[in-house]
């Protein structure tokens, strides 16, 4: 895919080469990671965790509601509402951050360029934007949400508004999810950011809302569509940039999709697939909301909830 070089203007922060520590009970390190090893397979090494691996870390460790973690105003679905945000924390010098290899220009590219669409998406709607920031770190780090490990995956807090990212995930996408290529990676962006617009819009705090109210079965059906639609707000961003798509880039995109899917991932770990736990989805539902964003260009297209909450 061929994306602008990044504009230096955007929000980033990089915590590579400061050491470890979370929040998390004053967890640092592989404390956290300790106690999820059983999960690792099927959730750790994924991308697209945004709040969801926060759900199961908090469960994990304190034994609290996790999707309580999601804030956000009143919005629904399927449109856009404005909503009352924070502003992000002072960003460190971008271009240092982004230039320290090849896969953090990467990373800043295509946040840059997400950055950018959904803006101007939402001042079509008359909306207010508020960019995130994009987080580096290198296997332990700690966000507004807590620990931050590289056996988390990339994942969104609603707390700071960041999206954090160790960028091994993407040499371990490619090598372990066989799932290689540079619009692979930019979806590992695109997906996370698309976390951040269903907190602008309120959506979050409607699914944890409807969490509390829930079976741990139900709980986790709503956990599902929330992250089929990060994988649709995913394929809308690609649609507004589809001049810079190269041949394959779409099908790198599916490959991804597919790879991370709950059933792919289960069946790998441990032989069989229990869908009563699934957090994310099928690999088949990953890449139909994949290619719903793809194929529309439309957010209201990517109301995974049906009207449900």
């Amino acid at each position: 895919m061929r994306l602008d070089d990044f504009d230096p203007d955007i929000n980033v922060g990089d915590q590579r080469g400061q050491g470890g520590g979370g929040f998390l009970g004053g967890r640092g390190g592989g404390g956290g990671g300790g106690l999820l090893l059983g999960l690792l397979p099927l959730i750790g090494s994924r991308f697209g965790c945004g709040g969801i691996v926060l759900v199961v870390i908090v469960l994990a460790v304190l034994g609290v509601n996790p999707l309580s973690l999601l804030g956000g105003g009143n919005g629904n679905g399927g449109g856009f509402a404005p909503t009352q945000r924070s502003a992000p924390a002072a960003h460190a010098d971008a271009s240092r951050a982004c230039n320290l290899d090849a896969s953090s220009k990467a990373a800043c590219n295509a946040f840059s360029s997400a950055d950018k669409t959904w803006a101007a998406l939402f001042a079509h709607e008359g909306k207010q934007f508020q960019a995130p920031s994009l987080q580096f770190y290198s296997r332990d780090g700690q966000s507004g949400c807590g620990a931050a490990q590289a056996a988390m995956g990339p994942f969104y807090c609603p707390t700071d508004d960041g999206i954090y990212l160790d960028t091994s995930f993407f040499q371990e996408l490619q090598t372990r999810f066989h799932a290689g290529g540079d619009f692979a990676q930019d979806y590992v962006i695109a997906h996370e950011f698309g976390h951040h617009i269903q907190n602008l819009l309120g959506i979050s705090a409607k699914v944890s809302q409807a969490e509390q109210s829930s079976s741990a079965t139900d709980a986790n059906k709503l956990s599902v569509k929330l992250e089929l639609q990060a994988d649709c707000y995913a394929g809308v961003w690609a649609n507004a940039n589809k001049d810079r798509l190269d041949p394959g880039d779409v099908q790198e995109g599916l490959t991804a999709a597919h790879a991370i899917g709950d059933d792919t991932l289960q069946q790998e770990a441990q032989g069989r697939v229990v869908p009563d736990s699934f957090t994310h989805g099928t690999s088949a539902q990953r890449e139909h909301w994949l290619q719903v964003g793809l194929d529309s260009g439309d957010p209201a297209r990517c109301d995974t909830f049906d009207g449900a909450i």
